[in-house]
């Protein structure tokens, strides 16, 4: 039998947490999320200022006519019509909300849960289309109407997404029937 030899390591105490040091990464850490919260806030106040030629939104007539179609879900924003990154901010267009739309004859009119509602005139309606996207989301592919309108100078995309995504064919193909009448019409 060989003996074992041991080597009995020094005896010392646990370490101590250096609390002080905890705090100031803590700290450090949380003006860091702070400042880049206010950085992103600046750049949203930066974009609404780059877009302030773009006119009032249009409010719904006294009379809307007779409904086409209506649809509750969601608003998920407008970009510059064909840059699905280029979020429009101005007049609050960048604000995601609850939505209800409604198409009559004499346009859409978008009533916003929390957020400033608008009307789109017949006249400025351009199409619209399934897609997959637009700035900050993303669905499968068609599972966003895009409704392309012009307002001022520029051609808008709004993002819309049906609580029922089956009636979004519907809404494309009604859309584009009003829009190619408007059309014919000017």
């Amino acid at each position: 039998m060989t003996p074992v030899l041991l080597i009995a390591a020094e005896k010392h105490s646990a370490e101590v947490t250096d609390w002080a040091a905890r705090i100031g990464w803590v700290v450090g850490l949380l003006l860091f999320i702070a400042l880049v919260y206010w950085l992103m806030r600046q750049g949203w106040k930066w974009r609404g200022t780059l877009q302030s030629d773009l006119p009032a939104l249009p409010t719904a007539p006294e009379q809307p006519g007779e409904p086409l179609l209506t649809l509750t879900g969601r608003y998920h924003g407008s970009t510059t019509a064909g840059q699905w990154l280029d979020r429009v901010v101005a007049h609050g267009l960048g604000v995601r909300s609850r939505v209800e739309l409604t198409l009559t004859d004499q346009g859409l009119d978008v009533d916003r849960t929390g957020a400033p509602g608008f009307f789109v005139p017949a006249a400025q309606l351009r199409g619209a289309r399934l897609d997959k996207g637009i700035a900050g989301k993303v669905l499968t592919e068609g599972g966003l109407l895009v409704v392309t309108w012009a307002h001022g100078d520029r051609l808008i995309d709004s993002g819309f997404r049906s609580d029922h995504a089956a009636e979004h064919a519907a809404w494309v193909e009604a859309l584009n029937t009003l829009t190619h009448d408007q059309e014919g019409a000017r």
